[in-house]
């Protein structure tokens, strides 16, 4: 997959033994990179990791600033990996973070940053880390405007669907492995997700003013932002969030609130129900809660 937004500079973190050398550049354990916006560099390269003597690559698949000539797949690859979009707002107090792997594949994700700046964000920082067969790159964006972090559960969904769009995009294979392949990619899932993958929702107490909601349930389009409408409509407040899609699935943790308190077990239930009431009606096709 492919993506790029205009960098002050872009930290790239390769960790892995023994050292690799891509397209010129010498990444030893542990180092960092600092890429200018100034230099033009190619998206054309892949990172990988090298184990014992061979270099661990099924495939590497091209993509372009503009989406021209973005494809290129090895029809040898029968093992996909899971892709997984991580959206996480509570480790860094002054930026969202997005972190993506999809196994091995990933490439330099220009059109990736391009299409978050589109959405008026600023990608602040980057990092990309290899361990094993893995790739991660994680990327820490702010508010072009402000500078701050994204608060807007409208943005962070755009922020996520964008991402799964361009993967669908630049990685086509991955269609088999995401819920929005089914309409969106070029090969249906093998599973089908409304009746595979049930859906759990778990609340506990996370010190006295606050609580942990933890929902594990199928993916769609706009789920983020009917959870958030629901806790809305009971007058809870959602202070922080993960958002992880993995595949198929969909597992959030909102870290939420009742009038500057964790939630009772009334209001639990009551959450619970709202929840429940939600995705079944989902399921069996009805309009949304």
């Amino acid at each position: 997959m492919a993506t790029g937004a205009a960098l002050s500079s872009f930290s790239v973190n390769i960790r892995t033994n023994p050292p690799v050398k891509i397209s010129g550049f010498d990444f030893s354990s542990s180092t960092t990179t600092q890429l200018s916006p100034y230099k033009s560099y190619s998206p054309h390269f892949a990172f990988c990791s090298r184990g014992s003597s061979r270099i661990v690559s099924k495939s590497i698949v091209k993509a372009s600033i503009d989406g021209v000539d973005s494809l290129g797949i090895s029809s040898l690859d029968a093992d996909i990996p899971t892709p997984i979009v991580l959206i996480d707002q509570d480790t860094d107090p002054s930026a969202t973070i997005v972190q993506l792997s999809f196994g091995d594949r990933l490439g330099a994700l220009i059109d990736t940053m391009k299409a978050l700046k589109d959405l008026g964000l600023d990608v602040v920082k980057g990092t990309v880390t290899t361990e094993g067969t893995v790739t991660q790159t994680k990327f820490f964006i702010t508010l072009l405007s402000s500078g701050r972090k994204v608060e807007d559960p409208d943005l962070l969904e755009k922020i996520r669907l964008t991402i799964i769009n361009n993967l669908l995009k630049y990685h086509p294979e991955s269609s088999s492995r995401l819920a929005m392949g089914e309409a969106f990619g070029i090969q249906a899932p093998v599973k089908k997700v409304d009746a595979d993958i049930p859906t759990h929702i778990h609340i506990k107490d996370d010190g006295p003013k606050r609580s942990l909601l933890c929902i594990e349930t199928e993916d769609r389009p706009g789920l983020l932002l009917e959870i958030v409408k629901i806790m809305a409509d009971v007058n809870i407040t959602v202070e922080s969030a993960e958002i992880d899609t993995e595949g198929l699935v969909a597992k959030d943790k909102f870290h939420v609130s009742y009038r500057g308190a964790a939630l009772n077990e009334t209001l639990s239930q009551v959450l619970m129900n709202c929840l429940r009431y939600y995705f079944r009606k989902s399921e069996t096709g009805e309009d949304s809660y």
